[in-house]
């Protein structure tokens, strides 16, 4: 499975997540985040790079809570709350978003 853009094969999971994390940019972003429906604003923008920034301390994209929990440390509870976050991705913060991150489908309890 995948996806042609720019005259490249993006290869992808059943669920349409990057199977290479090093196929990502923020270019590939924007065309995945097109095709969810999503316009990316500044604030898309934080969210992305926020779990790239996880994922790559972690090895892992983390389930909602954690990272509801994460943001409310990073940027106050303004932007650290689920009312919030699925305003920015309403197919679910944390599925979505990590998406458009080029970050594997978090696991567990999302």
């Amino acid at each position: 499975m995948g996806f042609e853009f720019n005259g490249k094969f993006y290869e992808t999971d059943d669920d349409g997540y990057l199977t290479n994390l090093d196929d990502w940019n923020q270019e590939v972003a924007n065309y995945i985040a097109q095709q969810e429906g999503i316009e990316m604003t500044e604030s898309h923008w934080e969210v992305v790079n926020f779990l790239r920034d996880y994922y790559s301390e972690y090895k892992i994209a983390p389930m909602i809570k954690i990272l509801i929990k994460e943001m409310k440390k990073m940027f106050g509870p303004e932007k650290g709350n689920n009312a919030y976050l699925y305003q920015l991705y309403p197919a679910g913060p944390a599925l979505q978003a990590c998406k458009i991150a080029g970050l594997p489908k978090p696991t567990g309890c999302v």
